[in-house]
């Protein structure tokens, strides 16, 4: 470690059990010099991310492959690095949080990663936080096990998941470790505990320092993670080249900049991934002020079939092949259900979905419950065959352009009553459980997390702003948007038992999906109460 530090750390969080073990001195030094050399850069990008966003939903610019790094683009002779120790073979990765008994299933589900989740799925609540933090330090050290209720003991099994961490997007800031009084990134503040604690452990079974990137919106930003690789393993002597990252294309001006953000990475690069709900609240949240021709039809009817999440998706995986790069697919939400019909006519639709992403040459794709692993395994397993991965497979046959990234109007469909409660129904259920502590909750069949939350009220807020009519001619207006929501308020409260948040989801709902603007309800003043609240 290098000199010490000259200013003030501040932990303003409640202590916990064992938090000591994750919050000692050095790791704190560690986390605090990751911020000092990286805040400045990172909120020059978020500055420019809304200027951009701005001057794309006013018309200034207009999207596409940017032509100043054309060169990038044409250049065949690039790849990234070979694949790193427990990531040649990512045919079914499992996601969740960080909580005990999800460390310990997803770790024996028998998936081949886990996407140990701190960002979406996780309740960014202060004990939440530490205490995923504190589960992977003993996951990895094969020191955890869980207890059921009726008093069934789990250990980890002889051959665990990869872990692969994903930390916290570049927009979020930890409100309860502070620097002279000022918030540290939550990225720098996830990353940097999990690295410091764990690299040389990882290392040393085999593995490594393994990570998700969320949410990045261009190369720049990809640019900045890749400092802090090179930044965090030359502070701890780890050598150059040993973290691994695989980002997530989920937002739409990503999708433009697939190319440049693996070159950024390339000695640090693992793959890329297809995240379809926060890659379609993007497509919104951009073009907002551009009329009908954004308006998507009800969320159920937005598939990865449809063309312009077609487009996405292949030139994914072409971009990933050329590049040496694992290109993974999106999430199976399902989660199992006892009745027969209900879970034959869902693993249908998984099995068809994970059909159509071997086929088109992903190298794996997401569950979000064990129970899925096995149809996601077989149908990889009846594709590769032999082998881990289709990295030899090009899919040069792929052309897409910007047009094609952009033609939103092709999903088609229609929006229904139906589908306005069903997003005001599945986000004051998700939001309350969010507000409580649960950042992946159960919710009709399926395993919501942050995403569903946005997508569901920010097509709400478009329908409104752009009088959306149904079938039968009648507009979608904010007050009967307040009457949908007044009923299924009504209708969920009188199922829920006391001790939950529903109100609270409610003014959260209102002030994000029935307001003139659009913001996103993780930087709402609910959400810095709700942080701020030290639980």
């Amino acid at each position: 470690m290098a000199d010490k530090l000259n200013y003030r750390i501040e932990i303003t969080g409640p202590a916990g059990d064992r938090f000591a073990e994750i919050l000692t001195p050095a790791a704190l030094e560690f986390v605090a010099k990751l911020d000092n050399a990286f805040a400045g850069r990172r909120r020059e990008l978020l500055d420019e991310r809304r200027r951009r966003r701005e001057r794309v939903q006013s018309g200034e610019e207009q999207l596409d492959f940017l032509p100043e790094t054309r060169r990038v683009r044409a250049d065949d002779s690039w790849r990234i690095a070979p694949p790193a120790p427990g990531l040649e073979d990512r045919r079914v990765e499992i996601t969740g949080p960080t909580d005990r008994k999800m460390t310990v299933n997803a770790l024996n589900s028998g998936a081949k990663v886990w996407l140990a989740d701190f960002e979406d799925a996780t309740s960014p609540t202060w004990h939440n936080i530490v205490d995923g933090q504190l589960n992977l330090f003993d996951a990895i050290r094969r020191n955890i096990d869980f207890t059921t209720e009726s008093g069934k003991r789990y250990t980890i099994g002889d051959d665990p998941a990869t872990i692969v961490a994903r930390p916290r997007g570049w927009h979020l800031v930890e409100k309860h470790i502070r620097i002279d009084g000022r918030p540290l990134s939550a990225s720098l503040v996830d990353f940097g505990l999990y690295f410091f604690h764990n690299a040389r452990q990882l290392i040393a079974r085999g593995s490594g320092p393994y990570f998700y990137l969320p949410k990045l919106e261009n190369h720049l930003e990809a640019r900045l993670w890749n400092d802090v690789f090179l930044f965090a393993q030359q502070e701890l002597g780890i050598p150059r080249g040993t973290v691994r990252a695989t980002v997530l294309i989920e937002t739409i001006t990503a999708a433009f900049e697939m190319d440049e953000i693996l070159f950024e990475l390339r000695e640090h690069a693992a793959g890329l991934n297809a995240g379809r709900w926060d890659y379609i609240f993007s497509v919104i949240k951009n073009f907002s002020e551009h009329g009908a021709d954004f308006v998507l039809p009800d969320r159920a009817q937005v598939t990865m079939t449809v063309p312009f999440m077609r487009a996405y998706t292949e030139l994914l995986v072409r971009t990933c092949h050329r590049r040496g790069a694992h290109a993974i697919g999106g999430m199976a939400a399902f989660i199992p259900s006892k009745d027969p019909e209900v879970n034959d006519n869902a693993l249908r639709k998984v099995r068809q979905d994970k059909e159509r992403e071997a086929g088109d040459g992903f190298d794996g794709s997401w569950v979000a419950h064990p129970g899925l692993v096995p149809v996601c395994r077989e149908v990889f397993d009846n594709v590769l065959g032999g082998w881990p991965h289709q990295l030899g497979r090009l899919r040069e046959d792929v052309d897409v352009t910007a047009a094609d990234l952009l033609d939103v109007a092709s999903a088609g469909g229609e929006v229904t009553e139906a589908g306005v409660r069903a997003n005001i129904n599945v986000a004051l259920r998700y939001i309350d459980s969010w507000l409580r502590g649960t950042g992946a909750a159960a919710i009709h069949d399926l395993m919501e997390d942050a995403a569903t939350a946005e997508i569901a009220r920010c097509q709400v807020w478009q329908w409104i702003r752009n009088g959306t009519k149904f079938a039968d001619g009648t507009a979608l207006t904010r007050e009967l948007a307040g009457d949908f929501l007044a009923d299924e308020f009504e209708s969920i409260r009188a199922e829920l038992p006391a001790g939950h948040r529903l109100d609270d989801a409610r003014a959260i709902f209102t002030e994000t999906a029935l307001g003139e603007k659009l913001p996103s309800f993780l930087t709402t003043s609910a959400y810095a109460r709700h942080l701020c609240d030290a639980r």
